[in-house]
């Protein structure tokens, strides 16, 4: 009788572990690269928004987003997205007392999704002031 109880009970712990694998969230943004395109070096403040959506089956939480530079700064949802719902991070670049000329700038999403890293690309070019 005890190895009957036992063996029930690992097979439960073992169906009710499978199960929970199952059910995991999922990222999925419209674009991982925006081009801010050419701007004077007198703006150099740019702002892009890149949008997602949790396509898995349970809630997305995105747990960190950091960038490449301290010239870019991302501000995400804080709150977790359930499935089939979408959100957004938006990215800031301020290229003030940087060189004029062609940038690439990395973000990079850390969530507890299946796919728990993401990079998403900023780029552009400031041009040289009068």
């Amino acid at each position: 009788m005890k190895k009957f109880l036992l063996i029930s009970l690992m097979m439960f712990c073992a169906f009710t572990y499978a199960n929970a694998q199952q059910k995991q969230a999922d990222i999925k943004f419209d674009k991982t690269t925006i081009d801010l395109g050419t701007f004077p070096e007198s703006s150099p403040v740019q702002k892009c928004t890149f949008k997602f959506t949790n396509t898995g089956n349970a809630p997305l939480i995105i747990n960190q987003a950091v960038a490449s530079c301290g010239c870019t700064v991302p501000e995400y949802t804080k709150e977790p997205i359930q499935p089939g719902k979408s959100g957004i991070i938006n990215v800031t670049y301020n290229g003030k007392g940087k060189f004029p000329g062609y940038f690439k700038k990395t973000i990079t999403i850390r969530t507890n999704g299946k796919s728990e890293m993401t990079r998403l690309y900023i780029c552009g070019e400031m041009e040289e002031g009068k």
